[in-house]
Formats: C-alpha cells, structure tokens, sequence
C-alpha cells in the first residue's frame, strides 16, 4: 500500500463508492416494487369486497307492514269495574239503649233467623215493666171508685126526679143531681181510658225488654261485628250498627260502573265474566240483572251502575274486592274480519327532494258503519303499491273488526303500518 502512487489511490475510492451507489439503488428499486405489489393487492382485495357485497345485498325492506284478512269469530265487549257485594246484606241495630252483657257471634259466624245475636242488660226495662203493671192496678182500683160514684149519682139523680115530678124537690136540686151524675159518667169514661194508655205503655215496656235480646233477621253469615261486650249502645233516630250480615255468600252481585258511551249497548240477562286480583287467570261467570237509569257524576264523568250476579259457589269472592266485569254485548262467528290497525292506518304524505312533506287534501269524512283500509296490490320491494279503499264493517272487539261481505276476500292483505315510518320513530325518540 505504500508503494501505491497518489493517483491509483484516489481512482479505487471512486470506483468503491460507485459500486455502492448502484447497490442502494438497485435495492431501492426492489423496495418499491415490494410496496407496489402490496398496493395492488389491497386494492384487489377491496375491489373484490365491494363486488361481493354488491353481489349479496339483501333486499330492501318492504315499504309496508300488512296483515291478511281471516275468516274467524269477533264478540263486541264493554268492559267496566266495580266492587263485590252480597246479593242481600243487612245492617242490624238496636232499638234500646243499655249496656251489653254478651256478644254471642264473631266475624265469619253463620247464623240461622232467629238466633240471638247481643244482648243488653234488661235490668232497666224489668222495672219499667213492672212500675206499669202497678199503675195499671191503681188505674182500675179508681175505676172501681169512679163506676161506685156514679152508680150513687144516678140513684140520686132518678129520685131527685121523682121529687120534682110531685113538686117536692125544687129544679135547682134536679139540675144539681144531673150535673154529678155527668160528672161521675166522665169520671169512669177518664179511668177507664187511662187503663188502656198505661196498658198501651205496658206493652212498650214489655217490647223493650224483648228488644234487648238482639236477633238475626236473616239466614248468613257475620260479616262485620262494630261492638264488644261492657259497651253502651246507644239508639237514636239513626240506630248504629251493630253487626253486618251477609245472606248469602255463594251468589255475590257486581256494582259495575259502566261508562255512558257503552251503557246503551247493554241488556239484562246478557252474560257477563268477573275477574279479581286475589285469583288471577280466574274467571267468575254471571249474568247482568239491572241496569240502572240512576247517573253517577264524579268529577264530571258520567257512569251508570250495573248490577252483575255472579256465581260464588266456593265462596272466594269477598264483600269489598274490586272485580273487572266483561260483558259480551254482540257476537258474530265465522265473518271476515280485518285488524284495527289496518283501519287506524293514515300513508305517510310523500317529501319534497329536501325532505320536507308535501300537503296533501283530507280524506272525506266516513258514514256511519263503513272504514277506510288501503289494500296491498303489489309486494315487490321497492314497487309496492297499495289502493285506499272504504269498506262496510260490523262490530269489533278491539284487535278485530267485522267486515261485511262484498267489500274485499279472504287472503287479500291490507296495510297496517309503515317501515319507514318505524325508522322515522326510531329516530326521532333517539334525538330526545
């Protein structure tokens, strides 16, 4: 290396540092390559997703929801709530005042007619009795006296007369005569009505003393008992009460308030169903018995009471509890029969390019017992086309419709809603 000259030095540097220019480049030049090739396939890769997606694009979803119309049974049904009741239920009272000695019934006691419910302590009422029946005696000892007085009025009277008539007595002394003898009459007339009244307070007494033995007037059962034994009882104008009871718990009546849109469509005799919340799923079967003319007024609602019996045989309704009522009005079977939804259905109005919704008139107003449905025509998604069509329609059950014959088939689909629409809503209640 020494012995190299200057200039053969400087020539092999250069060509070293040639050498590695082109290595770099030619590396380089591979690099690129490697990442153009990526490139591509990537871009194939998504290019060939795109084809298969567009290839498998589900269908659009249709713009309607429909139902078909059926051949099926539809009951019209007012339904209404009220409290159970007894069919008969009396509330007994007392009639005397006093304090009660003995309470022989509890709630839930069954009793017979008759049977002694309370009683009262009579101490009182014995007294009474027995001061009458000591007035009475007295009473007709002065009637005695008084029919004696005038049994000698009358003598001196009719001798007095005698006198008179041979002008040995004067008429002063007859006129004296006639007077007490009149007197005495009324004196015995006043005895003998004072016996019947302290009779008549006898008898009173008497009943009292019945009175304070308190008794069923009726075959049941005890449903409320409101007194206990060493409690006053007091009878006024408004006697209290004492016991409540029921005649008979295996009939039991509904008071079912029945709102005024509905009450003309009900009848008596119509079959009626009871439900409660203590027995769900449970159904009480009856009749409606009554229904009144009387209007109920709350807070300006307007309801009418109708009375529904209902069987009770293994006596699980209670007095108190709250029963739903179901009353089939109206029932027809084997009818076509279209949703409610479908006569409830309004099209969405079509948008302008910016979406806003283009006014459209109102539909004429419809007569009496006739419904507006728009019949499916075409189903192919995206060309679905339906027909508004008004249709004569019967009772309804409040899912379904009656639809009377002629109008449209069985089979033939009417709209109920719409898709778009549902995503509209969905929307909506997202932004809130």
């Amino acid at each position: 290396m020494l012995g190299l000259k200057p200039d053969a030095v400087g020539n092999g540097t250069a060509a070293t540092e040639e050498l590695r220019r082109a290595l770099a480049a030619e590396e380089g030049g591979r690099r690129w390559l490697r990442r153009l090739g990526v490139a591509i396939a990537i871009t194939i890769a998504i290019g060939g997703g795109l084809v298969w997606r567009a290839k498998h694009k589900p269908a659009p979803p249709a713009k309607y929801l429909s139902q078909e119309i059926v051949v099926g049974d539809v009951a019209e049904k007012v339904q209404a709530t009220g409290a159970v009741q007894p069919l008969l239920q009396v509330n007994v009272g007392s009639q005397v005042n006093g304090r009660v000695t003995r309470v022989l019934v509890d709630f839930n006691s069954s009793v017979k007619k008759g049977d002694i419910l309370l009683e009262i302590d009579p101490t009182l009422y014995g007294a009474q009795v027995t001061q009458t029946q000591a007035q009475i005696q007295a009473a007709r000892a002065r009637l005695e006296s008084a029919k004696a007085s005038h049994a000698v009025a009358r003598v001196n009277y009719e001798r007095t007369q005698k006198l008179a008539a041979q002008s040995l007595a004067s008429r002063a002394e007859l006129d004296q005569m006639k007077g007490q003898f009149d007197i005495s009459g009324a004196e015995v007339a006043s005895a003998q009505a004072q016996i019947g009244s302290i009779e008549a307070q006898l008898t009173q007494s008497i009943s009292n003393v019945g009175y304070t033995k308190i008794y069923s007037p009726v075959d049941g059962v005890v449903v409320s008992r409101l007194v206990d034994p060493g409690a006053t009882v007091v009878a006024s104008f408004q006697s209290a009460t004492l016991f409540v009871i029921a005649q008979d718990l295996r009939k039991m009546r509904v008071m079912a308030d029945v709102d005024e849109a509905d009450v003309g469509k009900l009848k008596e005799g119509m079959e009626a169903e009871a439900q409660v919340d203590a027995f769900v799923g449970e159904i009480f079967r009856g009749k409606v018995s009554q229904v009144r003319f009387s209007p109920n007024a709350v807070q300006g609602v307007v309801t009418y009471s109708a009375i529904v019996e209902v069987d009770n045989a293994e006596e699980k309704l209670r007095p108190g509890m709250t029963a739903t009522v179901t009353i089939k009005t109206r029932e027809v079977k084997n009818v076509l029969k279209v949703p409610n939804a479908a006569l409830r259905y309004k099209p969405s109005p079509p948008t302008t390019p910016e979406g806003k919704p283009i006014p459209q008139p109102p539909d004429p107003p419809l007569g009496k017992g006739t419904g507006r449905v728009h019949l499916l025509l075409a189903e192919k998604r995206g060309d679905e086309k339906a027909d508004k069509r008004v249709v004569p329609i019967g009772i309804t059950d409040g899912l379904f419709t009656e639809l009377l014959p002629g109008a449209l088939e069985k089979g033939q689909k009417v709209v109920t809603d719409e898709n778009e629409a549902e995503e509209a809503k969905k929307k909506k209640g997202k932004l809130f």
